[in-house]
């Protein structure tokens, strides 16, 4: 299904781990697999970067434009990690492009349609902070349609043997020592 997920749960559960696993699962994988993190881009820089931008639109722009997230993450998963720090500004652009499957670049004229499953995780309550008007209701909605809720390492003890033997794999690997500890 091309139905977007929300993956909640609190930081170091594993959220970006599970997206990543989702859309190795889905049909999209064959496409590429893009990730941004919502809170550590400033929101003017967020939005060229998820929308793209024509030549010339502001200060500082390439002037051949460049390609947006979006964009690139056709065919496959845009992954919008920390969701819950996306400006209020931006979030009836994301709502739109869920609802109609479209957008323009910054700058633009020209509608770009798009084929890409979002994918968003959060560690804040989302919920909570749509009831106090901090994120759009009707975008946590669309991001919404599947939930999937990690609960912390602390609840899931074990899960630390088979973390520890997946890492010791990938090391032993690298610097050729004995890689399993099971």
């Amino acid at each position: 299904t091309d139905a977007n997920v929300l993956i909640l749960g609190e930081t170091g559960t594993g959220k970006s781990l599970i997206a990543r696993y989702v859309h190795e699962k889905s049909h999209k994988s064959r496409g590429p697999f893009i990730t941004i993190n919502c809170s550590a881009i400033p929101e003017q820089l967020l939005e060229a970067e998820l929308f793209g931008y024509e030549g010339g639109s502001f200060t500082g722009a390439e002037k051949s434009g460049r390609a947006g997230l979006l964009e690139i993450a056709g065919g496959g998963t845009l992954f919008l990690d920390e969701v819950g720090d996306l400006a209020l500004r931006l979030q009836p652009k994301i709502l739109q492009v869920i609802q109609e499957k479209c957008f323009r670049r910054v700058g633009g004229r020209e509608t770009k349609r798009i084929d890409c499953r979002i994918i968003s995780a959060s560690n804040r309550d989302l919920f909570e902070m749509a009831r106090k008007g901090l994120f759009r209701e009707d975008l946590l909605y669309r991001l919404n349609v599947m939930e999937l809720k990690i609960p912390p390492l602390r609840s899931r003890k074990g899960d630390i043997v088979h973390f520890v033997d997946h890492y010791s794999r990938i090391f032993g690997k690298k610097y050729r020592t004995s890689h399993s500890f099971s």
